[in-house]
């Protein structure tokens, strides 16, 4: 018996790529850290916003408390977004009697859409925010003939 996917249909072509990325970011669901995605009015919410010819903006927020900057990267590797953190191991000398705050490494996959590119990055009281531009979507209608072989 074969599997049947959304992307089985004959109708969906050449959509194979898209399918397989699905399914691995499906299977790495790590809650860690937390995060959430907004969409962002182009006012006065971002000072760089006026360079962006964008139509939406989207904000990753992700809480990384306890991380500083240079434990942080964030690249983009073809289209996607990947946001890793890694803390130095020195504790100081500190003793706990109760760690709550995990202190671990992560890393975060985002999948973007053709055209999407990231603005900026920034750190803020214990959050990492990251800024996407979404650009317009252009309307493209191309009539194409039909050749008449007799």
């Amino acid at each position: 018996m074969s599997r049947m996917t959304p992307f089985s249909s004959p109708l969906m072509l050449g959509f194979d790529s898209v399918e397989k990325t699905l399914e691995r970011i499906a299977k790495g669901g790590d809650g860690y850290p937390p995060y959430n995605i907004e969409r962002i009015r182009k006012d006065a919410s971002l000072d760089r916003d006026r360079d962006c010819d964008a139509g939406d903006l989207i904000r990753i927020t992700l809480a990384v408390a306890g991380f500083l900057p240079e434990d942080l990267e964030v690249t983009v590797e073809e289209n996607q977004l990947l946001i890793r953190g890694r803390q130095s191991e020195e504790d100081g000398g500190r003793e706990y009697l109760h760690r709550g705050i995990a202190a671990r490494q992560f890393q975060k996959c985002f999948l973007l859409a053709d055209g999407m590119r990231v603005i900026g990055a920034q750190l803020k009281n214990g959050l990492l925010l990251i800024d996407l531009a979404k650009p317009e979507p252009e309307r493209i209608v191309r009539r194409i003939e039909i050749a008449v072989n007799e």
